[in-house]
């Protein structure tokens, strides 16, 4: 009678468990859906032909997204009980080569999420890298290398597929924003490096209606030239670290256009933290950034609930 007692609890417990994790993998898939921006083939990647890989970054510290010829939004939302109502795009960067969808992409999604705010993780198109990781990471060396020395204006070029795409995430966000428990009007777009160039251009989009609602390119901005700056524009939140050598001197210069043009950025600039800190922690003020960036967008009032 024992032997059968256990055989039944064992059969129980397995079925318990094996219900469980069919649980626990619904909830997962309920949190994060991966969407298309563009209806179809996104312009200009008509005859693309290279396909998406994952590589790890040099040293095994993280994996990175590169080849995107398919940009999509990944769509992480908050216990509908802590929502406020806000969203938030997340642009990774990566030098338009690769996407740190890690520490400045899925990290930053949940941070947000455990503070009540929807986040839409942006996989935007990249320039064509070869499959084979050691060239590419070779290149990619030379590349960063060469910026040092020749200034970001190279880039220019390499941003016109990405920017194009975070324009289109900002339209595909809004559209769906019931859907998502977020409102029209709480709308923001964090960028990182390559991922904020393509942030900042979302906020100077010709037509006003189209941008979103509030800014944070961290530590990057428009490289090149710097643009026209419009007079009307959401708030902007700026960061980088002093140490930065890589993009300090081209947010410095857009952070001045836009004090030029009337406007009033937040710009917190850190000791130390080297460029692409994100969500790592070194030990540094710079690990407080994104704390630094909630309290900002709880002076505008994104953090609570409207009804509040």
């Amino acid at each position: 009678m024992a032997a059968q007692v256990f055989e039944y609890s064992s059969r129980w417990l397995r079925f318990a468990l094996l219900i469980s994790a069919a649980v626990v993998t619904q909830a997962a898939a309920a949190a994060s859906q991966e969407i298309s921006i563009w209806p179809g083939v996104a312009p200009g990647s008509e005859k693309a032909e290279q396909k998406e890989q994952v590589s790890v970054f040099p040293g095994g510290k993280a994996n990175v997204i590169r080849n995107v010829t398919k940009p999509t939004v990944t769509v992480y939302l908050p216990d509908p009980a802590k929502s406020v109502g806000t969203g938030v795009i997340v642009a990774p960067g990566g030098a338009f080569r690769v996407l740190g969808i890690e520490a400045e992409g899925i990290d930053v999604a949940k941070w947000l999420n455990e503070r009540g705010i929807a986040a839409f993780v942006l996989k935007y198109r990249l320039v064509e890298t070869p499959s084979n990781d050691t060239l590419m990471w070779t290149q990619f060396t030379a590349r960063m290398m060469a910026t040092k020395i020749t200034g970001t204006a190279g880039f220019v070029d390499d941003a016109k597929f990405g920017i194009a795409d975070g324009i289109q995430a900002v339209k595909v966000v809004r559209a769906r924003a019931k859907e998502w428990n977020i409102g029209v009007d709480r709308i923001g777009f964090v960028g990182f490096s390559a991922g904020a160039m393509v942030a900042s251009y979302s906020m100077l989009d010709p037509s006003e209606a189209a941008r979103p609602n509030f800014v944070a390119p961290i530590y990057g901005a428009p490289l090149g030239e710097v643009p026209k700056i419009p007079a009307k524009l959401p708030p902007v939140f700026l960061a980088y670290a002093s140490d930065d050598s890589l993009v300090r001197d081209r947010i410095d210069a857009f952070y001045a256009a836009l004090r030029k043009a009337g406007h009033h950025p937040e710009l917190h600039v850190y000791a130390k933290g080297g460029h692409g800190f994100g969500m790592n922690k070194q030990g540094l003020s710079s690990d407080y950034w994104i704390e630094d960036l909630y309290h900002w967008m709880e002076s505008l009032g994104y953090t609570r609930p409207v009804a509040e």
